[in-house]
């Protein structure tokens, strides 16, 4: 198979723990594939993953190759993969609009983002190297809250001819004016926030399907997180966290059917930023109900998880199912990928639908 080719803005932890597992999976055997959900997705496997472009604004990564990069602070992620070779990639200085938050430069630097002194792109030039080095898709991996940041490159990936998965939480894939775009230049988009493999908002949504689905009436729940990495220190600022929290309550929500919970009775969000947690992300989920009789139950959940290599499980997925589109002439948005993969896409599903559809649409049974 040929190689799959993306470009990629913001090489935070995300990007680390994806650019990781890319090596970390080459050569393994059918009994080494722990943590995939597939190892060979519609004929491509993870080594077959190649990134051929990167933009971020840390002067700490601008300039670098790309498996340096990875490795520079802010980014504390767990290290799985000692030896990812040099790429040849240098990463480009990107467009800061509102993708860096006034609030970080209260922190030491180890913890947040030191802006690059290297002159910012114009459209024309990130489209420029979009095209140049031949990228088939652009992975939006910018901070929560870079919303016209996002609406930029997702911009130039259309101008570029190449698709687009937004794996953070502003909304493209679930904007129809969006979609139509990218349905026009007929190429595929993904969207929007990404899920994790076996995250808080994954075990949240299969716990209210089973309160449904076993005639629990859920009454009052919240989803507490906290984390020490720069996403979380960059959510302190409550304004950019007005789309991560729709994007989150929303995917919960949205597997209750017509029982929606009053406001006032959901809470789900990020909490804090606890520095010495680094990467791991620690989540309480609380659910109160009543079942037969009238009887009040409640249940409470622990979860601690690292939480970059949670969402690498499922952009590697998300990549190829974007490749396949793109070998089949499939353009606009992806439906199933993104119900399957994403908090926030465009037609919400059960979990256990969107992962049949989803497996028909890698089968080629599914036009989607």
């Amino acid at each position: 198979m040929s190689k799959i080719k993306i470009a990629m803005v913001g090489i935070g932890n995300c990007a680390s723990s994806l650019v990781q597992g890319i090596e970390h999976y080459r050569g393994k055997n059918d009994e080494e594939h722990i943590g995939l959900m597939h190892y060979n997705l519609g004929g491509y496997e993870p080594h077959d993953i190649e990134v051929v472009a990167a933009f971020d604004i840390d002067k700490r990564k601008v300039g670098k190759d790309v498996a340096e990069a990875i490795l520079s602070l802010p980014n504390c992620t767990t290290v799985f993969c000692n030896d990812v070779p040099p790429t040849g990639v240098k990463v480009h200085m990107g467009r800061i609009i509102d993708g860096f938050s006034e609030h970080m430069k209260d922190y030491e630097e180890k913890y947040t983002f030191v802006i690059s002194n290297e002159p910012e792109p114009s459209k024309e030039d990130v489209v420029s190297v979009l095209k140049e080095s031949r990228a088939e898709m652009l992975l939006n991996y910018l901070p929560v809250g870079s919303e016209e940041a996002t609406r930029f490159y997702a911009d130039c990936a259309l101008e570029a001819g190449i698709g687009f998965i937004n794996n953070v939480p502003v909304f493209i894939a679930s904007d129809p004016t969006w979609v139509a775009r990218f349905e026009e230049r007929k190429v595929p988009l993904i969207g929007d926030d990404i899920k994790s493999q076996l995250g808080a908002t994954i075990v949240h949504r299969v716990l209210t399907n089973l309160f449904r689905n076993r005639g629990v009436k859920l009454e009052r729940t919240y989803q507490l997180n906290t984390g020490g990495n720069t996403d979380f220190l960059n959510m302190l600022n409550p304004s950019r966290l007005l789309s991560k929290k729709k994007s989150k309550t929303e995917s919960v929500q949205s597997q209750m059917s017509e029982d929606r919970l009053n406001e006032e009775n959901i809470h789900i969000g990020p909490s804090d930023w606890v520095a010495w947690q680094k990467d791991n992300k620690i989540c309480f989920i609380r659910m109160e109900g009543r079942l037969f009789g009238d009887i009040p139950m409640n249940l409470e959940l622990r979860l601690s998880v690292e939480d970059s290599p949670n969402s690498g499980g499922v952009v590697i997925d998300a990549i190829r199912c974007c490749k396949l589109a793109l070998d089949r002439g499939r353009g606009g948005i992806l439906y199933s990928p993104s119900a399957y993969f994403m908090k926030y896409p465009p037609r919400q599903f059960t979990d256990a639908e969107a992962h049949r559809m989803t497996e028909e649409f890698i089968a080629g049974t599914r036009e989607d």
